[in-house]
């Protein structure tokens, strides 16, 4: 908590100049921490870091009461050192065991609750009969934790546990896929193919906090990537490295380039390597030509079908971190749904141009016909669903949008969720992306000591109050409108109604210019 704390308050003191924000956050900490510790953890945490922390909270009362700099700068002296070492403990941290950072969930027995997400009205209740005593942590920014929770009936449920988020989107999203795999299964068409979006539990817990169903047998296109280039040989950053030697040529940034010189740049990149990557870990992870044949063609409706109704729901942010493939089958798995509404497309840095991920190695992983064959076909047989039925998917989308708990998302559309990090980074076979791990702050005496490099979605709710409610009512109106338009094929023309197979070779287009995927952020990996 400290951590997240001392990044929050000198945002406020030292970005924001909100210095009884930073007092009010700050002092509160010590307050808690006054109480005393609960668990061997806390003990240990007030140990190494207690007298740094009393000693900078006496200069915090007398800066209340003088308003000095130099008091509050004495403060932030102290705070820095700790939190230097709580950053160098918090790198090195892999595990939790519960008798140490929470012994009465260890011996919690029996309980009558049932486990997350598996409830289901005429069957059996499944109820917590204990916990697992070990939590692995992922060195992530956020660093979830993956928790194990035994069922009464003798099988193990296994969780992403998430802080710094909020999760209600993503459980909206899951009530949305739930509707159109109802309605996939009822047109004679989809369900001949047996398509079927892939679902998980999502239980918010709180407003920052909540539970993420693990998702078996899955591997993150990222990951996939990665291993199969270490096998062969081959740096993952080829491509990166090749636009920047265009860039060092040029002598400017990335960003100063014109449009025709980033498509040279990403033209540049692509003649680097030739793209079969993910085509080639299909075929080596398949034990004979039919599991191939089969897996090749799963991963290419579920592909066409994800892009489509990714596209209704305008859900951005789908770097190779936040779409998995399932080891066993080939199905696409998409992940991470905070970026919906196409607010992506409006946020001032990076914004996309691409209605959904369609590059070229996931083109190359298809038939030989690539998107000509079942990619265009179920492409078409998607969206023909969605448009029939247009009225029971925005009764639901109405409903998301209009409501008050998650709608604060319109009013802050996100800077750039991924392009601060890079997007080269390690992801787990999880129901969630992850960002890079922490880095060092600097020291500036006189600047921001301690800055977050992304604020936590949950924190923008702060804003809500802030804005009228007549605003929210003129976005949640426009979004609305949008989705209608997509359902009606007036997306590209107001006064032109396109065929459904006009409209999803449009979006196709779209999605593999190069001028387009040019423009994207590094940390997308347009070049895969």
């Amino acid at each position: 908590m400290w951590h997240e704390v001392l990044e929050e308050a000198s945002r406020f003191y030292f970005n924001e100049n909100n210095p009884e924000g930073m007092l009010e956050r700050l002092l509160g900490m010590h307050e808690i921490m006054r109480r005393g510790p609960e668990t061997l953890r806390e003990v240990s945490f007030q140990q190494n870091f207690g007298r740094d922390l009393e000693e900078a909270r006496e200069w915090l009362i007398k800066y209340q009461r003088t308003r000095h700099p130099l008091d509050v700068n004495q403060a932030w002296d102290l705070y820095y050192v700790v939190f230097k070492k709580i950053n160098k403990a918090l790198s090195q941290m892999n595990t939790f065991e519960l008798q140490y950072v929470s012994p009465y969930l260890l011996e919690a027995h029996d309980l009558e609750l049932a486990i997350p997400g598996t409830y289901r009205s005429g069957f059996p209740v499944v109820k917590i009969k204990s916990f697992h005593p070990n939590l692995k942590v992922f060195l992530s920014k956020q660093r979830p934790r993956r928790m194990s929770i035994v069922g009464n009936d003798g099988n193990t449920y296994t969780f992403l546990l998430k802080g710094h988020e909020d999760l209600r989107q993503d459980e909206r999203v899951m009530q949305l896929f739930g509707l159109v795999n109802t309605l996939l299964a009822h047109d004679s068409e989809t369900s001949r193919s047996h398509l079927g979006i892939t679902r998980y539990a999502v239980i918010p817990l709180s407003p920052n906090s909540g539970l993420i169903g693990w998702v078996p047998n899955c591997d993150t296109l990222h990951a996939l990537l990665q291993e199969h280039r270490e096998t062969i040989s081959l740096d993952l950053k080829t491509e990166h490295k090749r636009v920047f030697q265009v860039v060092e040529g040029l002598d400017k940034g990335y960003d100063m380039l014109t449009l025709i010189q980033k498509v040279e740049a990403f033209e540049w990149a692509l003649s680097g390597t030739d793209g079969y990557d993910l085509n080639n870990i299909i075929w080596l992870r398949s034990i004979s030509s039919e599991s191939w044949l089969e897996r090749r063609t799963i991963y290419t409706r579920t592909l066409a079908m994800m892009s489509m109704v990714g596209y209704i729901l305008g859900l951005g942010d789908r770097h190779p971190s936040n779409l998995m493939m399932d080891r066993i089958t080939g199905k696409v798995v998409h992940i991470d749904f905070g970026d919906c509404f196409e607010v992506a497309m409006l946020r001032d840095k990076y914004p996309e141009k691409i209605p959904f991920r369609l590059t070229r190695m996931l083109t190359y992983a298809m038939e030989a016909a690539g998107i000509e064959g079942n990619f265009r076909h179920t492409s078409n047989n998607v969206m023909r669903v969605m448009r029939d039925n247009k009225e029971s998917l925005m009764a639901v989308l109405e409903a998301f949008v209009y409501d008050p708990l998650i709608n604060w998302r319109l009013l802050n559309p996100v800077v750039s969720p991924s392009a601060e990090t890079s997007s080269v980074n390690t992801s787990q076979n999880t129901a969630s992306s992850e960002d890079d791990p922490d880095r060092e702050p600097a020291p500036p005496p006189e600047a921001s000591l301690i800055t977050s490099r992304k604020t936590s979605r949950a924190a923008k709710v702060q804003k809500e109050d802030s804005e009228m409610p007549e605003v929210l009512n003129e976005k949640a109106v426009s979004v609305i409108t949008r989705v209608e338009s997509k359902l009606t094929g007036t997306d590209f023309y107001p006064d032109q109604k396109l065929e459904v197979h006009d409209q999803v070779s449009k979006l196709i287009e779209q999605a593999t210019s190069h001028e387009n995927l040019a423009q994207c952020y590094f940390g997308w990996c347009p070049f895969w």
